[in-house]
């Protein structure tokens, strides 16, 4: 193998390490508001976003747990993030999403206000969760500093979690 060769893998090598390093240090999430406040959740967790559709409510169930709703053949819970987070109900209007998150078998839809955008938050601009707030049962996962504004991660897990 040449000498010219051998350096033109080594820089390869050296920029495919830098990539990976860069890209290891980006966390890409999605975000939404809740009343007032901006939270945000990893963008992989999503499966889909979509307009308000029809749901059916189911007894029994906390006040959040507005029902059930059809997305082609598969029967999702649907959760008001407004009421879960202890919010008043609001009507839906045209910002109004579903967003149905899904992290192995679990998967269930969420009403937001509305989406704010795609994300790119590098890894050392994200702070642990309040310590008011921290431990295993906390929905937070942390807290995300921009130039402009600061956002609550949550744990997607913990969304997922059943308690009804």
């Amino acid at each position: 193998m040449s000498d010219k060769l051998k350096q033109v893998i080594s820089n390869q090598t050296k920029k495919n390490e830098v990539d990976t390093v860069h890209v290891n240090d980006v966390v890409q999430l999605v975000g939404f508001i809740i009343g007032d406040e901006e939270y945000a959740v990893p963008i992989l967790s999503i499966q889909e976003i979509i307009k308000p559709i029809e749901w059916t409510r189911v007894p029994q169930t906390p006040a959040y747990v507005l029902g059930v709703f059809n997305l082609r053949g598969s029967v999702i819970p649907l959760i008001d993030l407004r009421l879960k987070f202890g919010l008043k109900a609001k009507k839906h209007n045209e910002e109004t999403r579903f967003f149905v998150l899904k992290q192995g078998d679990d998967v269930a839809g969420f009403v937001i206000d509305r989406l704010t955008m795609a994300l790119r938050i590098k890894r050392s601009n994200i702070g642990p969760a309040p310590e008011t707030m921290a431990g295993d049962e906390s929905l937070i996962d942390g807290v995300g500093k921009q130039e402009d504004r600061i956002l609550t991660i949550l744990k997607v897990n913990k969304l997922l979690e059943r308690d009804f």
